[in-house]
């Protein structure tokens, strides 16, 4: 008993509810007269007795559940008519099929016991950060060992680009334990935005006690994260805290989710300011907000377009889930619409100058911004520039 419960993590209570359970039910195959058979153990001595129980009558019609009353006031003269008294039996020896019986009972429960014990453990940490070993890949879903249960990472928690492999340690958060039927199922994420808080407030003393606040936090789970950090003491930086001497803070958090990258911005009430912390380090020219339609128009350099915009969006994206509105970036160029016309090549020989300016305006309206596609006035010009061909005598206009 005392390596089951080392081993099983099992209490002594449970155990011997279990070898109980399992002697009554072994006791019962193997005395067919008793209805109703009752166990009790001690504690103490880890022993058990078998009692048969039965109801007290004047006339006794099935021998297997009732006894006179005569009878019972030798076991006990307080009896009355109707109660259930129960007195000491001796089972017949076990034979291989109780044994059998009994055994299978004790495992059961000693399971049982097992896996309300990882729901009881681990239902109390929802929310926290879990270390544990990658065991293998099982449907899509990696499977980890934590704590002597085996959690998993299904799909949709998962980061984009990121591949354990066996024997990995890591670090994921938990959010959710379930009972099933095959036990309680502990289910893990890399993919949620608070793993990134989580982290930060390991990382990070000043977020942990209370000093520095993160405000918002915007992920694209793989790829890149942007951080509103606040301080409730004026004389500490908020960004200069989380990044760190040399950056080894946050660092450490990016070494954590596999080389994601991550941007601290200094968190503002004010919409407008905000915004121009959230597309750093981009430059922003003007910032003009549209409270009824929760949208910002930022104009930024030309020559700015594309970084503020990122990869695929993936900046301007961001920065809009972190101050919570839609945003719309436009180049100075664009919004004046006074840009030069880019270079032209030349026309080929015997190509008329007409085709030539058609296709330079053409290129100066795409250059502003104005319209990608020619309007009427160009496109009447195009078509009625002639173009002649002469083959032999016949000439076609």
């Amino acid at each position: 008993m005392q390596q089951l419960e080392a081993e099983k993590s099992v209490d002594r209570e449970t155990l011997l509810e279990a070898i109980r359970s399992a002697i009554e039910s072994a006791a019962r195959k193997s005395m067919t007269h008793a209805s109703e058979v009752m166990v009790e153990v001690d504690a103490a001595k880890i022993e058990f007795k078998v009692y048969e129980v039965r109801k007290v009558v004047d006339k006794v019609e099935n021998p297997a559940s009732e006894i006179l009353i005569d009878e019972a006031r030798k076991l006990n003269p307080k009896v009355e008519l109707g109660n259930r008294i129960k007195f000491a039996t001796e089972p017949k020896n076990f034979g291989r099929i109780a044994a059998q019986t009994a055994k299978q009972v004790i495992i059961q429960k000693i399971k049982d016991a097992e896996r309300d014990n990882i729901y009881d453990e681990f239902k109390d940490r929802e929310g926290e950060v879990v270390t544990g070993i990658v065991k293998r890949q099982l449907h899509g879903n990696f499977v980890v060992l934590v704590d002597k249960a085996e959690a998993i990472i299904p799909p949709r928690e998962q980061a984009a680009r990121e591949n354990f492999r066996p024997g990995d340690r890591i670090r994921a958060l938990l959010i959710e334990v379930e009972k099933t039927a095959r036990g309680a199922q502990v289910i893990l994420s890399r993919s949620s935005p608070d793993l990134v808080r989580a982290l930060f407030e390991m990382e990070v003393p000043e977020i942990f006690d209370g000093t520095i606040e993160i405000k918002a936090i915007a992920r694209e789970a793989g790829s890149r994260t942007k951080v509103a950090v606040a301080s409730n003491d004026p004389n500490v930086d908020p960004v200069g805290a989380c990044v760190g001497m040399k950056g080894s803070r946050v660092r450490a958090v990016v070494e954590e989710l596999s080389g994601e990258k991550i941007d601290i911005v200094r968190w503002s009430d004010n919409p407008v300011e905000l915004c121009g912390h959230a597309l750093n380090p981009a430059d922003i020219l003007d910032i003009v907000l549209d409270e009824e339609n929760k949208t910002v128009l930022v104009t930024v350099p030309h020559d700015q377009l594309s970084l503020a915009i990122g990869k695929k969006g993936q900046s301007a994206r961001l920065a809009s889930r972190l101050i919570g509105w839609n945003i719309d970036i436009r180049s100075d160029v664009e919004l004046r619409g006074d840009a030069p016309a880019p270079p032209v090549a030349g026309p080929k020989d015997g190509a008329p100058k007409a085709a030539a300016e058609a296709a330079a305006a053409t290129g100066a309206k795409a250059a502003t911004g104005a319209s990608a596609e020619p309007d009427a006035k160009d496109a009447s010009a195009e078509d009625e520039a002639p173009v002649e061909v002469t083959q032999g005598d016949d000439t076609e206009s």
